[in-house]
């Protein structure tokens, strides 16, 4: 019904209340930005229009939802958006009914991609030092920096030489 994969889902439930576990509530919104499966939460009318500012906010606008209405009932529906257009569509139309959020997993070449920007902005230096800081033998730690970098082993080595 909601045209998201379901072959793998996330079945989060509702979320914990923002006024008395904020910090639990931030922590698992966190979380969803890299889920990679389909996620189904569930939220009342009345906080529907914060609950979908909260997950543009965090995930991304452009990352597509499905709100299902009064599910099993006579007026049932499901509307598909992007979180953007959801937010922009509740402003001007009151939410009604109990809502099954069904929101799309991350793309995993985006994650990666954003993952590669992190360690662009970081010298090959500091780079290896976080994985030596792990505790990871410099062989290792330079396995992984040419890895994240999409590098060979010998360039990571030729670059680290020279300087």
């Amino acid at each position: 019904m909601s045209g998201m994969p379901a072959r793998r889902f996330c079945f989060e439930g509702f979320l914990p209340p923002e006024k008395t576990e904020k910090k639990e509530r931030r922590r698992i919104l966190d979380q969803l930005r890299t889920e990679e499966r389909t996620i189904i939460l569930y939220e009342a009318p009345h906080h529907l229009r914060a609950t979908l500012a909260e997950l543009a906010e965090t995930v991304g606008d452009s990352r597509r939802i499905t709100l299902c209405r009064e599910l099993t009932k006579r007026f049932e529906e499901a509307i598909p958006f992007t979180l953007g257009d959801a937010v922009n569509y509740y402003k001007e139309n009151d939410p009604r009914g109990e809502y099954v959020l069904v929101l799309a997993g991350a793309d995993p070449g985006e994650l990666e991609t954003q993952a590669r920007a992190a360690f662009d902005a970081l010298s090959i230096e500091d780079h290896m030092q976080q994985y030596l800081d792990q505790g990871l033998s410099q062989k290792e730690a330079m396995r992984r920096v040419a890895a994240d970098r999409g590098l060979s082993r010998r360039d990571i080595y030729q670059q680290l030489k020279v300087k």
